[in-house]
């Protein structure tokens, strides 16, 4: 445990990076907003995908304006990965996305069936993964076709949360890999209310999940954060997202889904106070730090990280570093 005067588990406070302990994982950065930059991103960390190949990203209510934009996607699986299935799960809101039939035709409105298809991973059914030294789970469900992949591939749209405080890799797999009713409602619900779990339970319940996934796939899992139209809103909430005010930065890869979630806050912690704002108030009064201490203490990564600027000879380099040039955000 690290020796603050604060317990990590309180989900409300920002560990800066001089009071974190242990080993360093190395995290890649690029401005490069771009499906180019996407491409470059992935080919440092995809050593160890092969085989069936599954890519898990937010695929996005219809119509929502934040999301990694299909056509970048479109391109990036056409060079990396052209055998390669977007996988997701449906929703516990009923919505567009609560059925199988509503999901694919959300799914045709955003473009997606125009170049790809996509596995909805519980259509047919829902097993259960093994939550390892968990504190709420011993066990997750999960929609049964997440069994049919050898190596998971985890495309996030970085962004703010109205209940997880921010929506990086944890939250993608945590939450989109559970089933929409089984897996989702043992996150979400408590004593009878749907969304009745909130503040730190509700983060280490994600973090149980997504553990019971990335066990699962092993060493064949990695990871890379798109820190593009960073609204405190998530993907779910489509065109009522609220707007975004937070400046673009860029990309982010690892194999380490704890040290490219903490990168990601610590980018947006690094920024100025009026850059930072919106999201250092959704993520702290979520509890959404909880997240990351959590991963640590269940071993699913290091919050220190050596950060390479690939735009820069692979210079070293800190969080601060990285997005002192930032623009006001333009939509």
């Amino acid at each position: 445990m690290c020796d603050h005067h604060f317990s990590p588990a309180d989900g409300t406070q920002y560990i800066p990076y001089d009071q974190r302990t242990g080993n360093e994982s190395i995290v890649y950065f690029t401005r490069d907003l771009s499906p180019q930059g996407l491409m470059k991103m992935y080919e440092r960390v995809n050593a160890d995908i092969a085989g069936r190949v599954a890519v898990k990203l937010h695929t996005g209510e219809p119509h929502g304006p934040n999301i990694i934009p299909p056509a970048w996607i479109k391109e990036f699986l056409k060079k990396e990965l052209p055998d390669a299935t977007i996988v997701e799960t449906n929703t516990f809101y009923e919505g567009d996305r609560y059925t199988t039939e509503q999901h694919r035709e959300t799914l045709k409105v955003n473009g997606w069936t125009d170049f790809t298809t996509v596995d909805i991973m519980d259509e047919d059914g829902t097993t259960t993964l093994p939550v390892k030294g968990g504190k709420w789970f011993t066990e997750m469900s999960v929609g049964d076709h997440l069994l049919n992949y050898d190596s998971l591939v985890v495309l996030t749209h970085f962004k703010g949360h109205t209940m997880g405080g921010f929506g990086g890799s944890n939250k993608n797999i945590g939450i989109g890999c559970a089933d929409g009713r089984i897996g989702k409602g043992m996150i979400h619900a408590k004593d009878g209310n749907d969304w009745g779990v909130a503040e730190e339970e509700l983060m280490e319940k994600i973090s149980e999940s997504t553990k019971a996934t990335i066990d699962f796939f092993g060493k064949h899992v990695t990871y890379v954060n798109v820190l593009r139209n960073i609204s405190v809103s998530c993907d779910c909430e489509g065109v009522e997202a609220e707007p975004v005010v937070t400046p673009n930065i860029g990309i982010l890869a690892s194999v380490d889904i704890l040290a490219i979630d903490q990168a990601s806050v610590d980018m947006i912690m690094a920024m100025p106070p009026e850059y930072r704002h919106a999201m250092e108030e959704r993520m702290t009064s979520r509890h959404g730090f909880r997240q990351l201490s959590c991963m640590k203490e269940m071993g699913m990564g290091n919050n220190k990280y050596v950060l390479i600027d690939t735009d820069n000879d692979d210079k070293r380099i800190c969080a601060a570093c990285a997005v002192k040039d930032v623009k006001p955000f333009e939509g």
